[in-house]
């Protein structure tokens, strides 16, 4: 064969070589670069990385001599103590923020009389909160039933509050704790960090599967603020010892009208309540492992204003750090 013709096939098949090396070097790099790309919206993900906040956000109401609200206080009007211990502020809000607000209403059989007008008081309720809020209805009698609105978790609409409570008729027993539960369970899916239960009765309980001291200690947990409206029934078994402390314990109220006092009056209390509030926050030092109950005290002192009252959830749980510590490790195998 002849030698040009020769050389010219060798250069031929060495340059086929290059260009098969250089595609093969491409491919894997490609390749790679697609392993380390996220996956699509919709795959499952294989590990969750669990991250914990630890920042403790307090609800405030500050009022006067005459339960007036006391707005344009500063950072520095306010001292955070936990067990005693001053805290550092690291968070301070006096806005009005939007709220996640549960309605927990009544459904057994002696409520009959009253369901008209608790509708009008969460229609009215509606249109005095924050455009923003986003609400939610649990309906209750012998059985629970978390109210889907139109489709949606979470709605500020009136018509579909009304339409919600309006679903369910009055019957039967009382099922309150049960109740109270499926909406501080709720609350997970809310986007706002200031939540709150309004809980509409007229009895105690004597239907639910939970006891009260299973509620008192989830509620404590969940970072709730609980109000309620009883309307005492004379034929029903009732503790309003039991209401008032669940809502103390979590910085809310509990009402209990008279004649004269209609559900519409108080619920604009409590709307109004809601408004005027400042948030406050600290990052808690860590204490030991086990999950244990801290009290929490706020002062307000600001020159010029006298004696200032002071309203804000006692206390918080603080998490188990062990359990924390796990979980964390779970995910991130």
């Amino acid at each position: 064969m002849n030698l040009a013709i020769l050389s010219r096939k060798l250069g031929l098949f060495r340059s086929c070589l290059l260009l098969a090396a250089l595609l093969l070097i491409y491919s894997s790099a490609a390749h790679s670069q697609s392993a380390q790309s996220p996956p699509p919206a919709d795959a499952p993900l294989q590990a969750t990385i669990s991250v914990q906040s630890d920042l403790v956000a307090i609800p405030v109401r500050v009022t006067d001599a005459h339960s007036n609200f006391v707005p344009g206080l500063r950072q520095q009007d306010f001292q955070v103590y936990e067990e005693g211990r001053p805290q550092s502020i690291t968070l301070f809000q006096q806005e009005d923020a939007p709220v996640t607000v549960g309605l927990v209403v009544d459904h057994s059989r002696s409520m009959g009389k009253n369901l008209a007008e608790v509708t009008a008081a969460v229609y009215a309720f509606s249109h005095s909160t924050n455009p923003q809020d986003e609400m939610f209805v649990v309906d209750f009698n012998d059985d629970v039933w978390l109210q889907m609105l139109g489709g949606k978790l979470f709605t500020h609409d009136a018509g579909d509050l009304e339409k919600a409570i309006a679903a369910v008729g009055a019957r039967g027993r009382t099922a309150l704790y049960d109740a109270i539960a499926e909406g501080i369970n709720h609350m997970r899916y809310g986007h706002w960090e200031k939540k709150a239960l309004i809980l509409v009765t007229d009895g105690g309980d004597n239907a639910s599967h939970q006891k009260f001291s299973d509620i008192l200690a989830l509620a404590q947990r969940s970072q709730v603020m609980i109000y309620s409206i009883v309307l005492l029934n004379a034929d029903e078994e009732e503790n309003p010892g039991i209401l008032r402390r669940l809502c103390k314990s979590t910085g809310g109220i509990a009402y209990f009208p008279d004649a004269k006092q209609s559900v519409a009056s108080i619920t604009n209390q409590i709307a109004r309540d809601l408004r005027e509030q400042y948030t406050i926050g600290f990052a808690p030092q860590k204490q030991g492992s086990a999950a244990s109950f801290r009290k929490i005290q706020v002062k307000v002192s600001a020159t010029g204003q006298g004696k200032l009252n002071v309203r804000s959830r006692p206390g918080y749980f603080a998490p188990d750090e062990k359990k924390v510590s796990a979980q964390s490790g779970k995910g991130a195998s």
